[in-house]
């Protein structure tokens, strides 16, 4: 499989101005921008208690220890935050991983670093004891990191290609899922602790959890947007980016370091939460063409929308109790993705 640029896009790129495409490019930007905002507000606003508009605006700037005070600034503003930065961490590891493999149906999954992840959070809470969220983050980041050098080395180091890397991270996946089923079939407590956090759940966020991920959530945010031209040259093909200069063994290794720093920092923060890092970047390469430069920072806008949108829609759909991110990103993600996928502008595979 491989990346096309999208069929009405690719119109638009040949009789657009450049001129004219990178200021409409600039101004969905920048609308994507401004809808973001307007979710961080319903994610600090909107809850499944509801809270009038002037207890949450006393709650952020007024704080003074009542009941909605601290349901603002101590639970809904950290939940709000770290939503956000798992937000962009999909997003940006989906859209590095669709052109690495040059597979725009490709997520973190595809590779086995979820399951890595989720490999290690098993481990933790069955053989060590684990109990704590704060504990499943760091063994869930590596776990990722663990499954990230596993699929590069079975992929061929510096000969790695697109196809060796989804056929190692396939099989990757595959060995560390049934490790998973087979501790949660054996020990009953950890069935019981994992059950939680592999649906992906925003809500036991708090700001330790934020304080701990988001270093490398920006590192691999800053490294993943640094690579948006070495892959833009990769996705033209070996050879040509040879000759443009691009050293392939370098860009892949990095590449893969970035997903790792993303997937495995938002997956640790929450459980895998599904469809994000897939369907994200594949919508957005609709609007944008194949051009990295616009799309990893699209996705990064996004994306967030995506998470906190289905967060505050688990909130309200099933008061006083809620459905966790991970539920409401697949029954929206499944049948949103199949028409995307469906729509001759998309791209082609």
């Amino acid at each position: 499989m491989t990346l096309v640029s999208p069929v009405k896009a690719g119109t638009e790129t040949a009789t657009t101005p450049p001129g004219r495409r990178t200021a409409r490019r600039a101004a969905g930007l920048v609308a994507s921008v401004a809808v973001l905002l307007v979710v961080v507000a319903a994610s600090i606003a909107i809850g499944a208690k509801p809270i009038p508009l002037d207890e949450v605006w006393h709650g952020l700037f007024h704080y003074s220890g009542e009941n909605s005070d601290v349901v603002i600034r101590d639970l809904r503003v950290p939940r709000t935050i770290l939503g956000l930065l798992v937000g962009i961490g999909l997003g940006l590891s989906g859209a590095v991983i669709q052109a690495l493999t040059r597979n725009p149906l490709a997520d973190p999954g595809l590779l086995g670093l979820s399951t890595g992840a989720a490999a290690a959070v098993v481990s933790a809470i069955s053989f060590l004891g684990v109990t704590s969220l704060t504990g499943y983050v760091w063994f869930a980041f590596l776990g990722t990191a663990a499954a990230s050098v596993l699929v590069y080395a079975l992929g061929g180091s510096r000969g790695a290609t697109p196809v060796r890397l989804a056929l190692a991270g396939t099989a990757v996946y595959a060995a560390l899922y049934g490790y998973v089923n087979a501790v949660q079939l054996l020990d009953g407590v950890a069935l019981d602790k994992m059950r939680f956090w592999m649906v992906g759940s925003l809500a036991s966020a708090n700001m330790t959890i934020v304080q701990q991920v988001s270093p490398f959530l920006l590192v691999g945010s800053v490294l993943a947007l640094a690579l948006a031209r070495p892959l833009n040259a990769m996705a033209l093909g070996d050879d040509t980016a040879r000759a443009l200069g691009t050293h392939l063994g370098r860009t892949r290794a990095l590449s893969m370091l970035a997903v790792t720093l993303l997937c495995g920092a938002a997956t640790a923060a929450c459980g895998p939460i599904a469809f994000v890092g897939l369907m994200v970047p594949h919508l957005v390469r609709a609007l944008t063409g194949p051009d990295l430069r616009w799309i990893l920072p699209y996705a990064a806008v996004l994306s967030p929308v995506l998470v906190l949108g289905a967060d505050v829609i688990g909130r309200i759909a099933a008061r006083p109790a809620e459905l966790q991110v991970g539920v409401v990103t697949t029954f929206i993600g499944g049948p949103v993705f199949i028409y995307l996928v469906r729509r001759r502008r998309m791209a082609q595979l």
